[in-house]
C-alpha cells in the first residue's frame, strides 16, 4: 500500500443552476471553474450521482484530459471524489492526459462504467481560456440527453459532495498505486496507463500499418506534416506516426502539448492552423493534418495547401472504405452524417447501395446506432469523423484512413478528391456562425422564423437567382426518431431543402443560460463538370443571395448582384455583442460588420 487509511469526508455546497450539460459536456470559461466555490465539486459529484450506488461500487471510471489549464486540479479533485464515492479502480492516462477517442477505446476495452474527460475541445484555454468536463458513459459514447439531463436536475438540489482530501496520486509514475480507506472493504486502485498504447494497439488492428509505413518512408516516399496545435495528439502523432510508421521526426510539428496550446485556440480550420496552411502553399508536402485539442477533430489538405471540407473528407473515405482493412474484414453496415452536414455521402450511400442515417449533431446518436450494428462510417460538419470500433470521433483514424487510401490509389489528395467530385458531383458548402449571441433575441429570431417556413405557402415557392431557379420542396423544424430506442428530438434545426438538392439550415445552440449560437449552412449541389472547380464562395454565393430577400412573398426574383438590406432594425441590436473567434473562409464566423446583412434571413422573419 502507498499509504495508510484515509478519511472521507461529506462536504455541504450549494447548488449552480447553470450545471447543464450537453453532449459535449459542459464547457465554462476557466475563471467559472477555478473561481466559483465548490463549482467544480459540484459538477463532478453531479456526474458521479448519475450513476445508480449498486453500478457505482466497485466499478471502474477512465480519467484523461487534454492538459489545458487547471487540468491538473481538477484531475486531483475527480480522482479524490471517485474515490469516496465507491468506485474501486481509476484508470488514467500518465501525466493525465488521454484523448478523447482514447477514453472511448479503454473504457469499451475494460468494460468502465464510464469515463470523465477535462477538454473543451478546439476552445481557447490558458487562464484566460475556456474549460469543460465531459461524460462518456459505457458504451464509450458520449453521454446522451438522458444522463446529461439527470446530471443537470441533480446539480440543481446538489447539498453536498464525498471527497477523500488527502489522497494524491503520482501521475507520472506508470503502474498502479492503491489507497485503504476509512469504512472501505477494498482499497481504491489507481491504475497510470501509457496514455497511448492501449489506443494505438487497437489502430494496428484497424489499418494496415506495413502499407502506411511504405507510403511514408519508402524510396519515394509521401513527406507529410501534422500540426498537433500543442493539444493531446503530440504524443499520439510522434508515437505511431513517426516511431510505428516511419515518418522523419520532423514531420510532427507543435507535438509538445501546452497548457495554452501555444496561445492559440486548438481548431484545426484554415485561420488557426494556419501555419500549417502556409507550409502546405510551399508544395513541399504532399498531406497534411491538424488535430483540436482532445484529439477527436482533423483538417485533412493536400499539397499546395488543398483543403478538404469535412463533407467531402468523410464522403471519400466511405467511397474508399476497402482501402481500410477492417471494412475489407467486417464490411460496411452503414454510413451517417449529422442533419447541417452536405449530402456528399448520401450519393456514396446510394451508389453502394448502403443504408445513410441522418442524425441531429451529437456522436451519441451515431453511438446508439453503432451499438446495434447498424452503422460503420460517419461524420460531422465540424471535422468529426470515426468509425464503429470505437463510439467517438477521431482524429487520428481520418488521418489514418487518407493514408491508407493514398497508400493504395497511389494518387494525390486533390487528385483523389477531384476524381470523387467527377463521380458524385459537388456540394459547395459554407458555414457562418454567430456566437454568444443575446438568448432571449436568437431564439426569438429562430421562432419567427420557424413559423414563416411552416406557412403553407412556403413550400413550392419558385425563386429565381440570375440564370438558375430554385423551388422549395421541403421546409421544416428537423426532428429525428430513433430508430434504436424510439426517442425522438424535436426542434434540432429549421431545414429548407430544394428540388435541385441544395439546402438552407439554421440551427441554434447553447452557450450559457444568458448567451447562445446561431448556425446558418449553405449546401449547394453542382453537378456540371465545367463548374466543379469554383471557389466555394463564388459557388455557394448563389444560395446566400437567395436567403438575403426578407419574405418569401418578395423572393420570387432575387438580384444577383450583393446581399441586401431588409431595413430589419433588430439585428443592429446586436453588433456590439461579442463575436466568433475567429475568420475562416470555408467555416466562416461572421464579424460584427458583416452580422446585420447576413442576419436578413432571420430579419424577414420579423416583418
Amino acid at each position: 500500500m502507498d499509504c495508510g487509511p484515509l478519511s472521507v469526508l461529506t462536504a455541504s455546497t450549494a447548488p449552480y443552476d447553470d450545471q447543464r450539460p450537453s453532449v459535449g459536456g459542459l464547457r465554462r470559461p476557466t475563471a467559472v471553474f477555478e473561481g466559483r466555490r465548490n463549482y467544480t465539486q459540484n459538477l463532478v459529484q453531479s456526474i458521479i450521482s448519475s450513476v445508480d450506488l449498486r453500478d457505482r461500487q466497485g466499478c471502474t471510471l477512465v480519467l484523461g484530459s487534454d492538459g489545458r489549464y487547471f487540468s491538473r486540479i481538477a484531475l486531483t479533485l475527480v480522482i479524490q471524489m471517485a474515490a469516496a464515492n465507491g468506485v474501486g479502480r481509476l484508470v488514467v492516462g500518465q501525466h493525465g492526459l488521454l484523448s478523447t477517442p482514447t477514453v472511448s477505446c479503454i473504457i469499451r476495452k475494460v468494460k468502465a462504467i464510464g469515463g470523465i474527460i477535462l477538454t473543451a475541445c478546439r476552445h481557447p484555454g490558458g487562464i484566460g481560456g475556456d474549460f469543460g468536463v465531459k461524460f462518456n458513459i459505457s458504451n464509450g459514447g458520449p453521454a446522451p440527453e438522458a444522463v446529461t439531463e439527470k446530471i443537470y436536475q441533480i446539480s440543481r438540489k446538489l447539498e453536498e459532495f464525498a471527497i477523500c482530501p488527502d489522497l494524491n496520486v503520482d501521475l507520472n509514475r506508470l503502474g498502479c498505486q492503491e489507497f485503504d480507506l476509512e469504512n472501505k472493504f477494498k482499497p481504491f486502485r489507481v491504475e497510470v496507463i501509457d496514455s497511448v498504447e492501449v489506443y494505438a494497439s487497437r489502430l494496428r488492428t484497424i489499418f494496415d500499418f506495413a502499407a502506411i509505413k511504405e507510403l511514408l518512408s519508402g524510396p519515394n516516399h509521401l513527406k507529410i506534416r501534422i500540426d498537433t496545435m500543442h493539444g493531446v495528439m503530440g504524443p499520439y502523432v510522434k508515437r505511431i506516426i513517426c516511431e510505428d510508421l516511419g515518418a522523419p521526426a520532423n514531420s510532427a510539428v507543435n507535438y509538445i502539448p501546452q497548457e495554452d496550446f501555444g496561445g492559440q485556440p486548438p481548431d484545426p480550420n484554415l485561420t488557426n492552423a494556419s501555419e500549417l496552411v502556409n507550409a502546405m502553399k510551399g508544395g513541399e508536402y504532399g498531406f497534411g493534418a491538424a488535430f483540436d485539442a482532445d484529439g477527436d477533430r482533423s483538417m485533412i489538405l493536400g499539397e499546395n495547401g488543398f483543403f478538404v471540407t469535412p463533407s467531402d473528407s468523410i464522403a471519400v473515405i466511405a467511397a474508399n472504405a476497402f482501402c481500410i482493412p477492417y471494412f475489407k474484414h467486417v464490411g460496411i453496415r452503414g454510413y451517417g452524417r449529422t442533419m447541417p452536414t452536405s449530402t456528399a455521402l448520401d450519393r456514396v450511400a446510394k451508389a453502394t447501395k448502403i443504408t445513410l442515417y441522418e442524425t441531429p449533431t451529437g456522436w451519441n446518436y451515431f453511438a446508439n446506432l453503432m451499438d446495434v450494428n447498424k452503422l460503420s462510417v460517419c461524420g460531422d460538419e465540424s471535422f468529426g469523423a470515426g468509425s464503429d470500433y470505437i463510439r467517438e470521433k477521431d482524429g487520428l483514424w481520418a488521418v489514418l484512413a487518407w493514408l491508407s487510401i493514398l497508400a493504395e490509389r497511389q494518387q494525390s489528395v486533390q487528385e483523389i478528391v477531384k476524381e470523387h467530385w467527377a463521380k458524385f458531383g459537388r456540394n459547395y458548402y459554407r458555414r457562418f456562425d454567430y456566437e454568444m449571441l443575446d438568448a432571449v433575441l436568437a431564439v426569438t429570431l429562430i421562432r419567427d422564423l420557424r413559423e414563416l417556413i411552416a406557412g403553407r405557402d412556403f413550400v413550392g415557392q419558385r425563386f429565381v437567382v440570375g440564370d438558375q431557379v430554385f423551388i422549395v420542396e421541403k421546409a421544416e423544424s428537423y426532428e429525428y426518431a430513433d430508430p434504436v430506442d424510439g426517442t425522438v428530438s424535436r426542434n434540432q434545426g429549421l431545414r429548407i431543402a430544394f428540388s435541385n438538392a441544395s439546402r438552407i439550415i439554421f440551427q441554434i445552440s447553447g452557450a450559457s443560460s444568458r448567451t447562445t449560437n446561431i448556425h446558418i449552412y449553405f449546401d449547394y449541389l453542382e453537378r456540371d463538370a465545367a463548374r466543379l472547380d469554383l471557389e466555394p464562395q463564388t459557388a455557394a454565393r448563389v444560395l446566400w443571395e437567395l436567403s438575403q430577400h426578407p419574405h418569401p412573398n418578395d423572393m420570387h426574383r432575387c438580384p444577383a448582384g450583393g446581399a441586401g438590406s431588409s431595413g430589419c432594425n433588430r439585428p443592429q441590436d446586436l453588433r456590439n455583442q461579442r463575436k466568433a473567434r475567429k475568420d475562416r473562409p470555408e467555416y466562416h464566423h461572421l464579424n460584427p460588420r458583416r452580422l446585420r446583412i447576413s442576419m436578413t434571413p432571420l430579419c424577414g422573419a420579423l416583418r
